[in-house]
């Protein structure tokens, strides 16, 4: 009897799990599901790069490549079909940072060159004084003065080309493709820091005022 007891809390235990992870499940939208695949494929992306098998790296270039156009999908998803949240908008900047980050560190502790790591110090060097800098605009209610711009779609776009093609690396069809990466992740690196100066160029008068 008493095993009979234990067995029902189990499954009663079970039932109300589930039933909250389905709950949860129902009520991410699209959009938003776009955005986890791409969270999901970074450890995917990380795994593949460090493998010795034979097409290891083309394949996590392939993948991050996949995650990349999701960036693209999601917030089209989003405003086409009514899908915009609060989560979403949280949530989409967060999956494009650590994928940059990550796979960045990965390239730094691959390429030897010191240009690579000078690139990396740039945009990761970026995206943490940027995010400081609207955490604080936020907090002052003038968070709008350095809200996402086209500059910043084009400095990620840049990025996400760029770190997919370097992450490849194999030539296609003669063309260096770990070199064309690297002329976009350039790109974005002039992108990144003039991006920057437009954002503190906003920002600036409301620093200079008196708390």
């Amino acid at each position: 009897m008493v095993l009979v007891r234990q067995c029902q809390f189990e499954f009663l235990i079970i039932y109300i799990i589930t039933t909250e992870l389905y709950d949860g499940l129902m009520k991410i939208t699209f959009a938003n599901f776009l955005t986890l695949l791409r969270i999901a494929a970074i450890p995917v992306v990380v795994i593949c790069f460090y493998l010795q098998a034979e097409n290891a790296r083309p394949i996590a270039g392939l993948i991050f490549g996949f995650a990349a156009i999701t960036d693209l999908l999601d917030g089209y998803v989003a405003r086409k079909y009514g899908q915009t949240s609060r989560f979403g908008a949280f949530l989409d900047p967060v999956a494009d940072k650590l994928m940059v980050a990550i796979v960045l560190v990965l390239l730094v502790q691959s390429d030897p060159g010191w240009y690579v790591d000078i690139i990396a110090v740039i945009i990761i060097g970026r995206e943490i004084t940027i995010s400081a800098l609207r955490e604080w605009m936020a907090t002052i209610g003038d968070r709008a003065k350095v809200a996402v711009s086209w500059s910043g779609k084009l400095k990620t776009t840049l990025q996400m080309f760029g770190i997919g093609f370097m992450v490849y690396r194999e030539s296609i069809l003669g063309f260096d493709v770990y070199a064309i990466g690297f002329s976009f992740l350039l790109l974005s690196a002039g992108m990144t820091l003039w991006s920057m100066f437009k954002y503190l160029e906003a920002a600036w008068p409301s620093m200079q005022k008196e708390s």
